[in-house]
């Protein structure tokens, strides 16, 4: 896709978000002297099929117009600047004459990421992926609770989206990874909304102002509207969510968000994954205590001591490990792609495979009869998670994911049977993390903290 990034007064240039980024690669070493930048020039420039030349140059010669924007200075020849209207310069025409054939890996080379909301069930498995590869040279986590998890490449800092100013722990990253997100408290949707929906939007201005060239965000699943069960749909399906639940509804405003950031500020590659269901052991915990709450014993979750496993229409859903998901958003920051991805593992999660996970009966329940009993449970503040979640999950559309395995080149190594057993066996055990989002500390001596909170009023 071409992208308007540079203008003139009476002209427009046209270059692709790879150029721009090839560009700020090639003019961005200490040694290159300040006025370096790409150099458009043609010995007979006869229109719009004409082929122009270009060339790193350190700075330029008399008579050239100088155009910068986005970190990327141009210098267009004189009998060039008429014809910058039709001037597309994508970055496959002329790598071998600049260079840019070695642009990825002198890119991945020198790569610096910030992730922030770091230290969660997948941000734990994204800065173990962004770690493990070789082109990623430093890892910034922010996090609103530093851990006590030190892996490589990585540095913390506290900070919280929705208050601190986040710009000077952007400048001079090469890529940001967004996936703060507050679950509960549910009981409170004020919170939820200033932390996910105005916290993202200061992200995303901070992204700009910062001149960061790649924003990845977590969007998910839960940002689509209502959709169908036996069909999969495409990146194309409307992302208004599930009104009734603060989760779908702040997906879907930041989607509407990160739309009007993407036309505004062209120049940003911008990926948006949208995964199913993320599980891992280490993160057990953690979900035991979003969404299960105190009272749920540890023991009770194995095979032959859940009685049955609800047979309700609209129970099918998508689901993978946090250790695949973290490899798409690897993907994403190394990779020169943009747009969205559905990302998810097969087969499909339905009421027969939980049943076989869980070695329990399957009983007919009708949808009605299902929302009235988590109704009823978060009412009387049983569980934290509110009816509207489980609705939703009844309501979401299944995700055809050719589009990341096919130009994302994602594959998940994992199925989504075996991420759900991981879970079931993380909660068997009380598995956890030296994070304070995965630890078991967190919830305190006998889960104290938790009942603390009013098991989804506080978060």
């Amino acid at each position: 896709m071409v992208i308007p990034v540079l203008h003139l007064a009476q002209t427009r240039l046209t270059l692709t978000a790879d150029a721009v980024a090839a560009i700020r690669y090639l003019t961005s070493e200490p040694e290159i002297p300040p006025d370096t930048g790409l150099r458009i020039a043609s010995a007979s420039v006869d229109g719009p099929a004409a082929s122009p030349e270009l060339s790193i140059s350190g700075g330029p010669l008399p008579h050239d117009e100088v155009v910068e924007a986005g970190g990327v200075r141009v210098y267009l020849e004189p009998s060039v600047a008429p014809h910058a209207p039709w001037l597309v310069l994508p970055l496959a025409h002329q790598q071998r004459d600049l260079g840019f054939d070695a642009w990825a890996a002198g890119q991945r080379a020198r790569m610096r990421v910030v992730v922030i909301g770091a230290t969660g069930n997948v941000g734990t498995s994204v800065v173990s992926a962004l770690a493990a590869d070789p082109g990623v040279t430093s890892i910034l986590g922010l996090a609103r609770r530093l851990p006590d998890w030190h892996p490589d490449k990585t540095a913390w800092q506290m900070l919280d989206v929705a208050t601190d100013d986040l710009a000077p722990h952007l400048r001079g990253a090469d890529a940001v990874v967004h996936l703060a997100w507050l679950f509960q408290p549910t009981r409170n949707p004020r919170t939820t909304w200033r932390a996910n929906a105005l916290g993202s939007l200061r992200v995303f201005d901070a992204v700009a102002r910062s001149q960061v060239p790649v924003l990845v965000y977590a969007s998910s699943v839960g940002a689509y509207s209502p959709g169908p069960k036996d069909t999969p749909v495409t990146e194309d399906w409307p992302t208004h969510g599930w009104p009734m639940a603060a989760y779908g509804r702040e997906k879907a405003y930041v989607e509407r968000a990160l739309d009007v950031f993407e036309r505004d500020h062209p120049a940003v590659r911008v990926v948006r994954l949208r995964p199913g269901f993320i599980f891992k052991r280490e993160a057990a915990t953690e979900q035991r205590r979003l969404f299960a709450g105190p009272f749920l014993p540890h023991q009770l979750v194995r095979p032959g001591l859940v009685p049955f496993v609800p047979d309700t229409p609209g129970l099918r859903f998508q689901a993978l490990h946090a250790d695949d998901a973290a490899q798409a958003y690897r993907l994403s920051v190394t990779k020169p792609v943009s747009g969205p991805f559905n990302i998810a593992a097969d087969p499909i999660v339905e009421p027969r495979v939980l049943a076989d996970l869980l070695d329990a009966r399957l009983v007919p329940a009708p949808e009605w009869l299902l929302h009235g009993a988590a109704a009823v449970a978060w009412h009387m503040r049983l569980v934290p998670a509110s009816p509207g979640l489980l609705e939703m999950l009844l309501h979401l559309p299944i995700m055809d994911t050719t589009r990341a395995r096919t130009e994302l080149g994602w594959a998940p190594a994992h199925t989504a049977v075996e991420a759900i057993q991981e879970l079931l066996e993380g909660t068997r055990a009380a598995a956890d993390m030296d994070t304070p989002p995965l630890s078991s500390r967190t919830s305190g001596p006998g889960r104290v903290r938790e009942f603390l909170t009013g098991v989804g009023q506080r978060a």
